[in-house]
């Protein structure tokens, strides 16, 4: 809609996760490097993390790119809420793996004779775990055990999990202390910084055809995007994106920053959520009755040291002092 009027050749501020679009921030760059790295040198175990829309399933899109050009079979998961049954049905299957009719311990035979298979052919074998956060206990109990596929130098199944930043609680967890020490590679994603989303903004304009990013989206403008989106990509992208829909709608050559303001109230990215009341769990009630009784008590306690302060005090052998 708004292409031809601002001169692009495609929409550079699409949400879905386009390799083409990738800009590599430093922080990109080392997860990616991990990631590729954990594969190449067959490392067995890697763990990316992030904050919700910092690029991660980008960055394994971008894995996959590469994996699917250099002969490396891999089994992709992006909807890792599965028993651990089902798990291994859809590792099995990905891998092409017949699995009607199979039992859990005919599917890990096959699994494992798949991969040593491979490994004999030298051939590389990935297991990638997108929303890797939603794992149950069970089913990352499972990818610790396919760790075990291993001979005396290396591990024959490379395993990369890639989730939010509860996945770090859960693997923090004492009973997966076993799966956190086989982690060999680990990386994180955080926000953009203002010259990042500046830098971020303006080369998906120009792999877009933009020719001068900087006439339409001025530094100001960048200013408030970075401010209402905190840096992240995907708002990034959101709030771009409707601010070239909202500046063809009103024939504009240049995004204002009160435009982005405008648009980052729509989509109430002001709005910061607080605790209600009414969650409060029965935990929660008695620490506060505990609290309130607390202050209470210190009050009464300072009454009554304010009331002995003001009484007359005894000096020397009993004598009182003259007020």
């Amino acid at each position: 809609m708004y292409k031809h009027f601002y001169n692009l050749k495609r929409n550079p501020f699409e949400i879905t996760p386009d390799p083409s679009f990738l800009f590599a921030t430093k922080k990109h760059n080392e997860a990616l490097a991990a990631l590729y790295y954990g594969v190449k040198r067959r490392r067995g175990f890697v763990v990316v993390t992030g904050e919700v829309g910092t690029g991660k399933t980008l960055l394994v899109r971008c894995l996959l790119e590469v994996l699917s050009r250099a002969n490396v079979a891999y089994a992709y998961v992006f909807n890792p809420r599965l028993s651990p049954m089902e798990f291994l049905q859809y590792i099995a299957g990905d891998f092409r793996l017949p699995t009607a009719g199979k039992s859990k311990s005919d599917l890990i035979l096959d699994l494992s004779s798949f991969v040593i298979s491979r490994h004999q052919k030298n051939l590389t074998t990935v297991l990638v775990v997108d929303e890797a956060h939603h794992l149950s206990a069970d089913v990352l109990e499972e990818v610790r055990l396919l760790t075990n596929l291993e001979t005396s130098k290396e591990k024959l199944l490379q395993i990369l999990l890639v989730g939010q930043q509860e996945l770090e609680e859960t693997l923090d967890g004492v009973n997966l202390r076993q799966l956190k020490q086989r982690i060999a590679l680990r990386s994180h994603l955080g926000a953009l910084d203002l010259e990042e989303t500046r830098g971020y903004i303006y080369c998906r304009l120009q792999l877009a055809g933009s020719t001068d990013p900087a006439q339409l989206f001025p530094l100001d403008t960048v200013f408030e995007v970075h401010r209402q989106s905190s840096g992240l990509p995907r708002l990034i992208n959101t709030l771009c994106e409707n601010a070239l829909i909202t500046g063809y709608a009103k024939q504009l050559s240049a995004i204002s920053p009160e435009i982005i303001d405008a648009i980052a109230a729509d989509f109430r990215l002001n709005i910061v959520h607080s605790p209600k009341d009414a969650m409060r769990d029965g935990h929660s009630a008695e620490v506060e009755k505990a609290a309130k009784s607390l202050l209470e008590l210190y009050a009464r306690l300072r009454s009554e040291q304010e009331r002995e302060a003001s009484l007359p005090r005894l000096v020397g052998g009993g004598g009182v002092r003259k007020q």
